[in-house]
């Protein structure tokens, strides 16, 4: 016989209530004020805010640099331009502008202030005696290719980020030609410091104190290593 299934028992859930229908309270309308909708399309009523960010008429050399980002991501570099971009490791360079920084030009304050004391020495009876010219940094593209070509620069620092490149782009080839160390520093606002202006294309050492030949020496050593021994890499390789 087929046993009959007893019925479950459990507990019972109520019923859902029946959704109550809201009370619509109705809006007493002020027949003097009619509702207009808003017309946005041209010469019609006044724009939402947005963000404006894409129509931002940008400064020219911002807009020079972004453009020149893009192109320099799709377009092919040749090895001559792209040297530029692999400059000096940051520790050799602190070490050369320590070096730089006791090679800087004089003032115009600081030869005022030479010359004035040398003409109270005069007006007190005392002998003329010139000053000794220290040695100093030569700056500038043409003094320094001038420098190059007579073989009389010790050392020649260039910076990546002239503008035009090409005032300085024949620079590293003139220095491997003539056999002397040259470098590729960043930021030519940090030559123009040394050099005493706001910008500087090219710095060369000529002469330096004895007690700065051997720190002179062991930069020219590493220099060598990096730059001017590399040559055949630096030829082939593009960017």
């Amino acid at each position: 016989m087929v046993q009959k299934k007893g019925k479950k028992k459990g507990k019972r859930v109520a019923a859902a209530p029946l959704p109550s229908k809201k009370t619509e309270v109705k809006r007493v309308v002020n027949p003097l004020f009619k509702k207009r909708t808003r017309n946005f399309g041209i010469g019609q009523d006044i724009q939402p805010k947005r963000d404006l960010s894409r129509f931002v008429r940008w400064p020219k050399y911002i807009r020079l640099q972004r453009q020149k980002a893009v192109l320099q991501t799709r377009l092919k570099i040749p090895p001559p331009i792209h040297q530029f971009s692999e400059a000096l490791d940051k520790q050799t360079a602190t070490q050369m502008f320590r070096l730089l920084h006791n090679y800087k030009p004089e003032s115009k304050q600081a030869k005022k202030h030479r010359l004035k004391a040398r003409a109270e020495e005069r007006a007190a009876g005392k002998p003329d005696e010139p000053t000794s010219k220290r040695p100093v940094v030569r700056h500038g593209i043409n003094t320094v290719t001038t420098l190059v070509e007579k073989k009389k620069a010790k050392l020649v620092i260039i910076a990546n980020d002239v503008d035009p490149i090409e005032i300085v782009l024949f620079l590293p080839a003139l220095c491997r030609k003539m056999g002397v160390p040259y470098c590729i520093v960043k930021n030519k606002a940090r030559l123009g410091k040394v050099a005493g202006r706001k910008t500087c294309s090219c710095l060369a050492i000529t002469q330096v104190e004895s007690s700065d030949r051997v720190s002179l020496s062991k930069l020219v050593e590493a220099i060598n290593t990096n730059f001017n021994q590399r040559a055949d890499e630096i030829k082939k390789h593009w960017g």
